[in-house]
């Protein structure tokens, strides 16, 4: 049995590999008292901005609130249907409850995200908007559900949780329609040291009614409260820390396209396994790889075999679809989506993982089949 360890995730490497710089843009921060609503935030909000070409940018206390607020601002009526993807996180459908609306899950496609002609077949009088999931670092085919959105009526908005950076024929994640979301949670491709999150929106009359609903009511331009809000606001601290990690995070993506790479290299000719699209093999396709997951023939088989030899592998959401929590009162079939949550399986992709980690990784699932 070998001793080698490839954790999942490598949580104290997220500190450690960066612990003096991390302990000085603290330092600095807290010296000057600045702790909320403060230059270091404006300056990442900013940033980020610019870096989505988006018109604006919201920090918020994590991505669920900036989800649950921005369909607070369009103005969620209670029986609103929303389509959604049902591969996806919880809190995407929990967040249009929030809110008021009916979140309604839909089957996957080939790729495994959201279904055009799914979201088509589910749409109802009461439909008022799609909200698709950019799911594992990758964004949707955007150009179908825009032209369902559109022939509908519909407004459009994004879970971008997982993609930050990704992008469909040149155009970024969260950039597609009214507002969207991205998750700094610490395993995400950008991530701090805790919950935090941001809402990207371009039309100003929304932007304003996001930022008051995030600070307790209270106008960007003057403070006076115009509203009920909450508060939802990402410290400066955080702020700071994200603005140091986005300047190098070309150089995150660069390296987690690599490894998918390799994956790619290694286990592409495995019949039991459907692999996500490989980097660069589809041109209107620019994935970031918050996640690599893939299908797999014996899944559970192939997970224990990979914890024997202290590999760190991910069933995602405890391998529960939306549509399946009928606790919740869903009651969707999504026959697609079913069969892939029997066979999703995470492998190792972070920053923190060398080159060997990743040939290890790829040995021993090659082993698993070929033994």
């Amino acid at each position: 049995m070998s001793t080698k360890k490839v954790p999942f995730f490598d949580y104290p490497r997220l500190w450690l590999d960066d612990r003096d710089q991390m302990l000085e843009i603290i330092d600095q921060i807290s010296s000057t008292g600045g702790f909320i609503m403060q230059k270091a935030l404006s300056d990442f909000e900013k940033d980020l901005a610019s870096y989505c070409a988006s018109t604006y940018s919201v920090g918020v206390a994590n991505a669920t609130d900036g989800m649950e607020i921005f369909l607070e601002a369009i103005g969620i009526e209670p029986g609103d249907e929303i389509i959604i993807s049902s591969h996806t996180m919880l809190a995407t459908a929990s967040a249009i409850k929030v809110a008021g609306g009916v979140p309604v899950p839909v089957d996957i496609g080939d790729d495994n995200l959201i279904n055009p002609s799914a979201i088509e077949d589910a749409i109802t009088p009461r439909t008022v908007g799609i909200m698709p999931t950019q799911l594992n670092g990758r964004t949707c085919d955007m150009d179908p559900i825009l032209e369902i959105a559109n022939k509908h009526g519909l407004f459009l908005v994004e879970d971008a949780a997982q993609a930050l950076g990704s992008k469909y024929k040149g155009k970024n994640a969260g950039t597609f329609g009214l507002a969207s979301d991205i998750s700094f949670f610490p395993a995400k491709v950008l991530g701090c040291y805790g919950d935090a999150g941001a809402i990207l929106v371009s039309d100003k009359n929304l932007y304003e009614k996001i930022y008051q609903i995030h600070d307790h009511g209270r106008d960007v331009n003057d403070g006076e409260v115009k509203r009920w809000g909450r508060n939802s606001r990402l410290d400066n601290v955080q702020a700071a820390i994200l603005s140091y990690k986005l300047k190098s995070y070309q150089e995150v993506i660069n390296r987690r396209r690599f490894i998918a790479s390799i994956y790619q290299e290694r286990l592409g000719y495995l019949e039991e396994l459907r692999l996500p699209a490989a980097p660069d093999s589809q041109p209107n396709h620019y994935d970031v790889f918050q996640n690599y997951e893939l299908a797999a023939d014996k899944r559970d088989e192939l997970k224990t075999f990979l914890a024997d030899f202290n590999i760190g592998t991910l069933v995602q959401w405890g391998g529960t679809a939306i549509h399946q929590f009928s606790q919740l009162g869903f009651d969707q079939e999504c026959p697609r989506t079913e069969r892939f949550f029997k066979e999703c399986i995470m492998l190792p992709m972070n920053v923190f993982i060398s080159d060997d980690d990743v040939h290890y990784v790829a040995d021993k699932v090659i082993d698993f089949y070929r033994a």
